[in-house]
Order: C-alpha cells, then structure tokens, then sequence
C-alpha cells in the first residue's frame, strides 16, 4: 500500500510539472487567436471569444517567412553539419588516442563550456568582417562550426566503447581514420544524432549573433524576424504568438522524429568519465 501511494504521489508531482511546462505554450496557442485588446485584458481572458485567424495571414504578409525559413534551414544544416563533424573528431582523439598534451587539450574545452558565449562575440565579428561574410549565410554558420559540448558529450559515447573494437580493426590493417569513420562512428549513431538535435535547438533560438552579423530582412533568420515584432512602445501580442507558432513547428516535429534516438544518446553518453 506504500509503495502504491508513493508511486502516485510521484505521478502527480510530475503530472504537475508536465503541466507547468506545457502551459507557456498553450497560453502561446490561445493568445495567438486573440484579439489585440482581449491580449492585453485585465484580468486576463483565457480562450479568445472567437478565434482569429487573420493573424496568422497578417503576420505572413508582414515578413517573409519563406525568407526567414530559408536563412534558418541553412544556418541550422550548416553548423549541424560542422559542429558533429568536428566535435567527433575531437572527442575520439581526446578518448581513444594519446599525444602529448591531451588532457591539458581537453581541460581547455571544458574551460570554454565555462565562459559565457557573448564574450566570444566581438572577436567573432571581427573575424567575419575581416572574411567578408558580414549579413551573409556563412556568417550565420561561424560561430557554431565548433562546440565544447559537443565534444565532451561525444567524449563520454566513445570512452563507453570496448577496446577490443579498435585493437581487432589495427590487427586487420585498419588506420586510424578507417577506425574512426567505419567502426566508432557508426557505433556512435545515437550520440550523433542527441547532438545534432541539442545544436539544431540551439542554433534555432540563437537571437543575438543573427541580429549582430546580419542587418538585411533579406538575411534574419526567424527568431531575428520575430524579435522585431517587439515595438519599443507597443506590441501586437497575438501576431507575435502567431509568428512564434509558425516558426516553431519545424523543431516540435524534429524533436518527435527524433524522440527516442535523443533519449537514447543522452542516457548512454554519460556511462563513463
């Protein structure tokens, strides 16, 4: 009977918590059908008296959302593409291999998770514009080609694999790139996949560099388009709910895609340190 109750009340705490996290974006959902003054109502009215749906078609008009879906689509492929790339090769060196300096190497990633991001902003400008990628796509990719957490996380996945794997593949001839690509690589399918889903999450909400590299609409992505709804004096709530919508959906359906295959690389990629 105890444990009957305990497993209940566990239930409910995360029932509760289950709610608390859904309801920032339920309450997203109903303000985008909102009228302006039913947003802004004090007390607060909870479900518009009539869905409106010229929100969505006013917003649409507005900005270029197919524009901004573009941008996003590239910058998002492009630092996946980089960031996975790069982090793996680096993680297996730091797990599988030894050269001289390899903690100190690795000590010097793990600094960088330590230092907050928007330090690395001014020499990041400076950089692209001595490139001359400045309000250009490449410029949005930069800052992601590489990632500390990426490489500790993968880290963690390959140190999880046996020895044996590497020892009967240089038995066999193989060179330490033939290694890499063809054995752990394939063998790291679910670490793979959990960071590309962490760097496309990331990469979709970053606001600041997209704001600060590029100053064309032709160039934002969307979470850059959105942040201009944001008026000094005032907002229109409802179509920026309805923009936020619009630019969300292609994550949700990454994240259900993906659902097991991220579970999966997080709950294996911390096996041994």
């Amino acid at each position: 009977m105890k444990k009957i109750n305990s497993k209940t009340v566990v239930h409910i705490v995360l029932i509760m918590g289950g709610l608390l996290m859904v309801t920032p974006f339920i309450w997203m959902i109903l303000t985008s059908g909102k009228t302006l003054s039913e947003s802004t109502r004090i007390p607060p009215t909870i479900f518009p008296s009539q869905f409106q749906w010229q929100n969505f078609s006013a917003i649409s008009q507005k900005f270029p959302f197919a524009t901004f879906y573009f941008n996003t689509f590239w910058m998002v492929i492009g630092r996946v593409v980089t960031s996975v790339l790069f982090s793996a090769m680096a993680a297996y060196a730091c797990a599988r291999l030894n050269f001289p300096g390899k903690n100190l190497f690795f000590g010097m990633i793990l600094v960088q998770m330590m230092i907050p991001s928007q330090i690395f902003i001014t020499p990041q400008y400076l950089l692209a514009q001595k490139l001359g990628i400045l309000n250009s796509i490449p410029g949005l990719i930069m800052p992601g080609i590489v990632n500390a957490f990426g490489t500790f996380l993968l880290r963690q996945f390959f140190m999880s694999l046996p020895n044996e794997l590497e020892e009967a593949a240089i038995l066999d001839g193989a060179s330490v790139w033939q290694i890499f690509f063809k054995i752990m690589l394939p063998l790291a399918k679910s670490g793979l996949i959990a960071l590309s889903i962490f760097v496309s999450l990331w990469t979709f909400k970053d606001l600041m560099w997209p704001l600060i590299v590029n100053t064309s609409i032709d160039k934002m992505t969307l979470s850059a388009g959105l942040a201009s709804l944001q008026g000094q004096y005032t907002t229109h709530y409802p179509q920026l709910m309805a923009g936020s919508l619009l630019a969300i959906w292609p994550m949700i359906i990454i994240f259900i895609v993906f659902q097991k295959h991220f579970v999966e690389g997080v709950a294996t990629t911390g096996g041994k340190l």
